[in-house]
């Protein structure tokens, strides 16, 4: 037996304006107090524990402000900054951390998930190197103090084998990439999870597809899988750009900023003149530089990389 149903006539039909959700505005008072009241105390939160904080240090980077009196200062400490020579050297350093942690633990990360992937010993491996990102910086920077100092274990195994000894900390630019390297050994394992997820999303079809036009190895590769990772690249290289810009844990743990400050990046000279120089209206002022450095590079990335493909 079956059932047959009409369609409604056209006159009982509902029209779009009955459909369409009523605009913010327009809907009843009490519906406005009620969804008041759930986002009103994450609002609070959200200003009282990000922008309040935020407001205060821009307003101390024009002053001139040493814990006890505050006087108004102008643009003396921007000024002071960017005239600095030990500035410029911390954003040198800045840079190539930004360089380094781009090229290294995230070319390491799509190159590991890309191997192991569907390897019998991909497992293994995996764990292997998603195991150091457990650790915490510290934890990082006491093993590789303990390794790389000038009695550590690294030039203990090359005195073994009859190679002099290599100050790894003492000196720039060494210091800065040897740093960079220690931070890759750590900072590879979440890259590798974030690209495994890309490749599980990666289409099948489309790769047999490919496949059967002749596409292999490289070629398969570039054109076929890593455009439909976009979404998990975007993220890897995100995090990657603003974990880098502002590094401070690795750097403090290995050499202080030293020799002198010449290893110093923009996180650790924003605490060395704010905890111990107490000089907080400098201190403010290179966090400002720093935080806009930050905003400035990931939005010009997201823009650029979440911008719309052109329809034909």
């Amino acid at each position: 037996m079956s059932v047959s149903v009409s369609p409604a006539p056209a006159a009982d039909r509902p029209t779009l304006a009955e459909t369409t959700p009523p605009a913010p505005h327009d809907r009843p008072l009490k519906d406005r107090l009620t969804a008041s009241v759930f986002i009103g105390p994450a609002t609070v939160f959200v200003g009282v524990v990000l922008l309040l904080p935020m407001v205060w240090t821009v307003a101390t980077s024009f002053t001139r402000y040493n814990g006890v009196t505050m006087h108004w200062a102008g643009l003396s400490n921007y000024t002071r900054l960017f005239t600095d020579p030990g500035f410029g050297q911390s954003l040198l350093n800045t840079l190539m951390w930004s360089v380094g942690s781009l090229v290294l633990p995230v070319a390491l990360g799509l190159l590991i998930a890309v191997v192991t992937q569907g390897s019998r010993l991909g497992t293994i491996t995996r764990v292997a190197v998603i195991i150091p990102y457990a650790l915490s910086g510290t934890a990082t920077g006491v093993i590789y103090n303990f390794m790389l100092r000038s009695d550590g274990a690294v030039n203990q195994v090359l005195g073994t084998v009859g190679l002099d000894p290599v100050d790894w900390l003492l000196h720039w630019p060494l210091n800065t990439v040897t740093m960079i390297v220690a931070s890759t050994w750590q900072a590879t394992g979440i890259n590798v999870v974030l690209f495994m997820v890309g490749l599980q999303t990666v289409p099948r079809e489309t790769v047999e597809a490919a496949r059967l036009d002749g596409a292999s190895g490289g070629q398969l590769f570039w054109r076929v899988v890593f455009p439909q990772m976009a979404s998990s690249t975007i993220v890897v290289v995100g995090m990657a750009l603003a974990n880098s810009l502002k590094t401070f844990d690795l750097v403090w743990l290995l050499t202080s900023g030293g020799p002198g400050t010449a290893s110093e990046t923009l996180a650790l000279t924003m605490y060395r003149q704010t905890f111990l120089l107490s000089r907080y209206g400098l201190g403010a002022a290179t966090a400002v530089v720093l935080a806009v450095i930050v905003v400035a590079a990931s939005w010009l990335y997201l823009r650029r990389s979440l911008r719309p493909e052109p329809t034909s």
